[in-house]
């Protein structure tokens, strides 16, 4: 019987399951935030959504060698969507860690402790404040005056959304405080509940859908690209946090809000100053049980360290602050029948099992679908159609089936059995050994594949065409206007088949094609993503496109790869034992075996080839530029601390290797530039010696990174 790797604990899993299990986490965490952040559609609870995070979390800390260049733990959001101009934000705008019960706050502390060498009974103010489910806002103001406002995006790049947000009475066009010349405030947008309430039965009076909660709302409100329908929506605002800012204006998070409250923004009257982690798991607490009574949704508690120079030292950790934490509150539950399994195929053939139920509310939203993930989670938990299950959910999403009510089962119910078959194309459909995951074997003579391979090459994270969205590319494939990627850049021929499209007229064909010639320059990464490779995200093109510097150079590399797996299909431990190519692959950060093996076959297969052919000649694909780190001295060095440091933690000298652009390891090779030793070093620093390599003490190490 094949074992569901994604039922194993993390404890128990060897190396290569551990390999496995990255891979998919990272795609499954990929799908759910485009469906969360573009979309405003999620498809998983929060609470099933935060497990996944944290598992991934949890393999990586035990295996930190087989850490993906595509880490979900790498990631903030999603790129933005099309109908807005970009912003790059001058300061990341970053995601948040997650506590989920008291020992995780507990935790936290004590990593705050242990990474700023605090004593035991140093005390640590951290400012608590409601997490505010909805849009997450950047206002930028010059010289006091209001300029621009964004949304987060990927954390990177956020869309313009100022004319919107200068329709919201609450937002200040000047300040008359004096304030930085160059001020970001932060906060998060939301509709209230009554306004909700009466935004949606005036949608019904207008014959219109109605939106599922308060956050699809407030997102849908702030991203119309009409801005007078933005202003008939009450928008609201909770400002708590600062990006750029020119100069400093306090010294702790609660000096910052009250300054905040001095220049006229809103700030959450319920934020307080918790004094230590019991502290704050009432004040949790205490918030939960005044949760319904509020006129907005919350989904937890943040935390952030008050004190802001132990901020600045704290820093970051990939996608997040290591000075700040939700602490989420537990996902609300409700009963239902589960009428319906049905199987939809996705881009890489992946059968999906999902369970279409008895609309039932859950927390004031309604809910009809929930994902079964795989065909083990089905087994595991005795899913049947006609079931009466528990059913949850955190915030807005399709929940997940907790349970099955076994005592209110029909006397006729079977066992649902998975199809051997895809029900898009017929082909058969398998499931590899160790994988949980049954796959269609029709490649892209799976219609299901196809299309959504083409929906993914259009995708925000992609070539992000204005205006040609998955129902736009299921209707023109349908119709004969695209059949291949390609075929896209060639719609311009097909000027009078869209015009006479239904709705359709020559300004909006017109734009279309507009929008199509501006992504015919595209950078290596991008279109290295759109591919639709299995395994490979956004992290993931972008250090392929880094290490190959252009399409050329990668394919050659890709097709010698191919040609050395194919002669030696049967090496799978060691990749110097399949040939250099395929070692350079794997040698890549975040790339091992598995992940190598999706790309060389993928690039192994004629019909493939021939889509990247038909690309490369319609496009402009730019070469990858390598990052400046010319001003640091050990920008790309590898380095390894032993013993104990003095004047810093390890982690934060490990923090600070990292910024500074250092690759940083437990284990001494050849390969290591530095070894920073402290007090004790160990063997560490005799391997160091023997091998010839240069070994630092903590003096040594600061006069050289901040030399």
């Amino acid at each position: 019987m094949t074992i569901d790797i994604s039922t194993i604990a993390v404890e128990q899993l060897t190396p290569e399951q551990a390999k496995q299990e990255l891979a998919r986490l990272a795609a499954d965490i990929v799908n759910h935030d485009q469906s969360y952040y573009q979309n405003d559609a999620p498809t998983v609870s929060d609470a099933d959504y935060d497990a996944l995070r944290r598992r991934n979390q949890d393999i990586e800390a035990r295996f930190p060698d087989l850490v993906r260049a595509d880490s979900p733990s790498e990631k903030i959001g999603v790129a933005v969507t099309s109908g807005f101009a970009k912003v790059n934000h001058a300061v990341p705008m970053l995601s948040l860690g997650n506590a989920f019960n008291a020992e995780d706050v507990h935790d936290f502390f004590g990593r705050v402790r242990r990474f700023l060498g605090l004593k035991d009974d140093e005390q640590i103010d951290v400012v608590a404040e409601p997490k505010i489910d909805g849009l997450s806002i950047s206002l930028r103001y010059e010289n006091g005056e209001f300029v621009l406002a964004a949304t987060r995006g990927d954390g990177r790049e956020g869309e313009n959304v100022t004319d919107n947000v200068a329709t919201m009475h609450e937002i200040s066009k000047t300040i008359a405080a004096a304030v930085p010349d160059v001020l970001e405030v932060r906060g998060e947008v939301y509709l209230g509940h009554d306004a909700f309430q009466a935004i949606n039965e005036q949608r019904e009076r207008d014959d219109e859908a109605r939106f599922a909660n308060p956050r699809n709302a407030a997102a849908g409100s702030l991203r119309q690209l009409d801005s007078a329908i933005t202003a008939q929506r009450p928008l609201q605002m909770f400002a708590y946090a600062w990006g750029e800012i020119s100069d400093p204006v306090a010294e702790t998070q609660w000096e910052f809000l009250q300054a905040l409250k001095r220049w006229g923004f809103p700030v959450n009257p319920l934020a307080r100053i918790c004094t230590s982690a019991e502290d704050a798991v009432a004040y949790h607490q205490e918030i939960s049980e005044l949760r319904s009574d509020l006129d907005y949704d919350i989904d937890g508690i943040v935390y952030k360290v008050n004190r802001i120079d132990w901020q600045q030292r704290l820093g970051f950790v990939s996608r997040a602050p290591r000075w700040a934490i939700a602490h989420k509150f537990p996902a609300e539950k409700a009963q239902t029948v589960l009428k319906e399994i049905t199987i939809q195929v996705g881009r890489t053939g992946a059968l999906t099992p999902v369970a279409n139920l008895v609309p039932v509310t859950v927390g004031g939203v309604v809910v009809s679908r929930a994902t079964l993930h795989n065909t083990d989670e089905i087994a595991r938990k005795d899913i049947r159609e006609g079931d009466s299950v528990v059913i949850q959910r955190a915030g807005d999403v399709i929940p997940q089936i907790v349970e099955v009510i076994t005592e209110k089962r029909p006397a006729d119910s079977k066992p649902f059995v998975f199809p051997d078959h895809c029900p898009e194309c017929g082909s058969l459909a398998v499931r590899e050994p160790d994988e949980a995951v049954v796959r269609c074997t029709g490649g892209l003579i799976c219609p299901a594949q196809k299309l959504e391979r083409l929906k993914h090459f259009v995708s925000r994270q992609a070539f992000d065409i204005d205006g040609l969205g998955g129902k736009h590319i299921d209707a023109f494939q349908a119709e004969g206007l695209i059949d291949t990627p390609g075929d896209i850049f060639r719609l311009h021929d097909k000027h009078e088949q869209l015009r006479q499209r239904e709705g359709w007229g020559d300004k909006s064909v017109d734009n279309l094609i507009a929008s199509i010639e501006l992504r015919r320059t595209i950078p290596l990464e991008r279109l290295i993503f759109a591919l639709g490779i299995r395994q490979v995200g956004q992290a993931t093109g972008r250090q392929l496109a880094l290490h190959y510097g252009t399409l050329a150079a990668w394919i050659s590399e890709m097709q010698q790869a191919t040609d050395e797996r194919q002669a030696n299909p049967d090496e799978t431990k060691k990749p110097e034992l399949v040939g250099e190519a395929f070692t350079r692959l794997c040698d890549i950060d975040g790339i091992g075996i598995s992940m190598a093996d999706d790309i060389v076959q993928f690039i192994g297969q004629p019909q493939n080839l021939a889509v990247i052919d038909d690309l490369s000649a319609a496009l402009n694909v730019e070469d990858a530029v390598q990052p400046d780190t010319s001003a640091s001295k050990i920008s790309g060095k590898v380095v390894v601390f032993t013993g104990s440091l003095e004047t810093i933690s390890r982690a934060e000298a490990k923090a600070t290797a990292e910024a500074l652009g250092a690759k940083v390891t437990g284990s001494v090779s050849k390969k290591t530039d530095y070894v920073v030793i402290g007090t004790d070093p160990g063997s560490k620093a005799t391997k160091a010696k023997d091998l010839g390599i240069p070994v630092l003490s903590e003096e040594e190490w600061q006069a050289l990174i901040n030399s």
